[in-house]
């Protein structure tokens, strides 16, 4: 099981960072400011950093200076609600990976950390994409191929959420999963936006592909 550890000082956000990777089937541990993060990260005991910019004692960038400085090559990606270009600049030319900026939608910084791990999972990732029987989503243009036809175009939350099903493929997720990790930590608990999505994805990718069961919620089959 691939470690992840997650420096935020914003105890909120640690926290729902934490509960969605676990989801997800990573490890993770959480650091609280600058100089704990660094110690951790240099234990060698983590796969990826996510790294927050504004945190007490050490920022970001200074525990990533320190942690490229020593030789360190793991995957870090860079939090912050600073977005100004000269950050991001300063960030990514500093070593960082990936520079995502506040407020985030969690499937996004789940697909990044997908990306910078590159490791194959449940679902089959592979360098075409992520298969699942003739289903394939390439990573790349995130569209849909059905049995190597032409590509289907997916809006960013079709993607986002044909994703989560192919990756969980024959396991049953339910809304309020699939509500947390497409649409983010703000969502509506009481909206019916993944069901709306669900029938979308139904129309463009079959309609026999994804399953209700009924009172838990739905299936990749």
């Amino acid at each position: 099981m691939a470690s992840i550890l997650i420096a935020d000082d914003e105890r909120r956000i640690a926290s729902f960072i934490d509960k969605g990777l676990r989801a997800a089937g990573f490890a993770t541990h959480i650091a609280y400011d600058g100089a704990e993060a660094l110690a951790l990260a240099q234990t060698d005991e983590f796969d990826l950093l996510v790294l927050d910019v504004n945190m007490p004692g050490l920022d970001g960038f200074e525990v990533l200076e320190n942690l490229r400085g020593s030789g360190s090559r793991m995957p870090i990606i860079m939090l912050t609600a600073r977005t100004d270009v000269g950050d991001t600049v300063a960030g990514l030319e500093g070593g960082a990976d990936d520079y995502l900026g506040k407020p985030f939608r969690f499937d996004e910084l789940l697909a990044r950390i997908r990306l910078r791990m590159r490791r194959d999972d449940e679902a089959g990732t592979s360098a075409e994409g992520l298969r699942h029987r003739d289903l394939l989503l390439d990573l790349r243009t995130r569209q849909a191929r059905i049995d190597g036809e032409a590509p289907i175009d997916l809006s960013s939350r079709e993607y986002a959420l044909a994703e989560e099903l192919v990756r969980h493929a024959g396991q049953v997720l339910s809304r309020e999963q699939l509500l947390s990790r497409v649409w983010g930590f703000d969502f509506d608990p009481g909206s019916n936006v993944a069901d709306v999505y669900i029938g979308y994805l139904r129309q463009k990718l079959g309609s026999d592909r994804i399953e209700t069961v009924r009172g838990a919620g739905y299936r990749l089959v």
